[in-house]
């Protein structure tokens, strides 16, 4: 799909008559976005509002971009016509008179810096997939050829595999040549290498197989690229990464994610739980008559969602700390699914507050919620053990005595 025009509305512009809205189409490339700017500056129009249409909005975007205009993203949901009643004149207009009664929303539009620096993370993230692909499809190559390395090495592009890689593209076929190639641990299983290798390669296979080599080399070239990229994109970010990196489960590349989709400036959301809502961590409201139905939480921004969901899980494997046992806690009532995106809720608000107060993340400890209630806490640890058939009597210790 291509847009080739837009069709803008100016609602009263000035010296005209109450109520009157004056149309014009423009063309999309840039000539003709900068004679809509001039043309919007001939009106003196101090605010504009677009929908928020794929990434078509965003040639307009950058060209009225600090030029003196208010600009508003609006979600498509919040002024979508009536079914038979769309057209552009009408959408426009339309846009125009909630833009002039303050009935719009704007959607949240980070600055230029953090809007390259989420393209440079999400090409990184999109060439990870690619070479996970061609990952997969080197161990499909070996199974058809009826190698089951992939059944004895727990990565088959580790050293291990590349070495025994490497040398059947160069043409070496016997598996006890190699089976040389283990390396560290693995030489325990040289043997069992060695057998994993005996199967029906031949040169179809090489051909396939160098093939896909050169093309996983060459993402892997790619994203060390892309990483070194943003590092140095990130530098002026640095003192907003180490308090991220307080944060349980949150490393280093997980950091530089929250600053490229959520940006440093906590200010543009009114607290936590609009930087919540817009990320799509909360539960979505659908109540008809007085009955509440799917409250499955709605659709937000995805590339957050994920980063924040694998920061949950890593979090929740931890030991000890306040977020692991938030996640065990709600995930023996609610279950694993719900217990991960409410933790994944619990580092938003977390990454928001450390980002507000350009401060370090506070742990809770493990027993915060048994310091909540300790009688509630000792009641239940004493049913719990009663049920087991023991007979249980608990009183307050005593204070230690002083020397005096």
């Amino acid at each position: 799909m291509f847009i080739k025009t837009a069709l803008w509305c100016v609602y009263c512009p000035p010296g005209g008559e109450e109520g009157r809205a004056v149309r014009k189409t423009y063309g999309t490339f840039r000539n003709d976005l900068i004679r809509l700017r001039v043309w919007l500056k001939q009106l003196k129009v101090t605010e504009a509002a677009m929908e928020s249409t794929g990434v078509y909005w965003r040639p307009v975007w950058n060209v009225l971009e600090n030029q003196g205009v208010r600009l508003l993203l609006v979600n498509p949901a919040q002024v979508k016509a009536l079914q038979g009643r769309k057209s552009d004149g009408r959408d426009a207009q339309r846009i125009a008179e909630f833009l002039q009664d303050g009935r719009l929303d704007p959607s949240f539009v980070p600055p230029q810096e953090v809007r390259q620096l989420r393209l440079l993370l999400r090409h990184r993230t999109a060439l990870l997939e690619q070479r996970n692909e061609v990952h997969n499809q080197i161990r499909d190559l070996f199974e058809s050829a009826s190698l089951k390395l992939s059944s004895v090495v727990s990565d088959l592009l580790g050293v291990t595999g590349r070495g025994i890689i490497e040398a059947m593209i160069r043409g070496e076929d016997s598996p006890e040549i190699l089976s040389w190639k283990v390396r560290g641990s693995l030489r325990k299983k040289e043997k069992l290498v060695k057998e994993s290798l005996k199967g029906y390669f031949q040169p179809f296979h090489r051909a396939l197989l160098e093939s896909l080599y050169k093309h996983y080399q060459f993402l892997t070239a790619e994203i060390e690229d892309f990483q070194e990229r943003v590092r140095q994109q990130m530098a002026p970010y640095a003192a907003q990464i180490e308090l991220l990196a307080t944060i349980p489960g949150v490393d280093r590349m997980v950091a530089w994610h929250l600053i490229a989709e959520l940006g440093a400036d906590m200010t543009v959301f009114p607290d936590a739980d609009h930087c919540a809502s817009w990320a799509g961590l909360v539960p979505g409201e659908n109540e008809s008559a007085g009955q509440r139905k799917s409250t499955r939480c709605r659709k937000g921004n995805r590339v957050l969602r994920r980063v924040l969901t694998q920061s949950a899980w890593a979090a929740s494997r931890c030991k000890t700390g306040y977020l692991p046992a938030f996640f065990r806690r709600l995930k023996a009532r609610r279950g694993w699914g719900k217990a991960l995106v409410a933790t994944a809720h619990k580092i938003l608000l977390v990454v928001f507050n450390v980002l507000r107060h350009n401060a370090p993340y506070q742990e809770l400890g493990h027993d915060y919620f048994d310091r909540l209630n300790p009688t509630r806490t000792a009641n239940r640890l004493v049913r719990r053990l009663e049920a087991l058939g023991l007979q249980v009597q608990i009183s307050p210790s005593q204070p230690p005595l002083s020397n005096a």
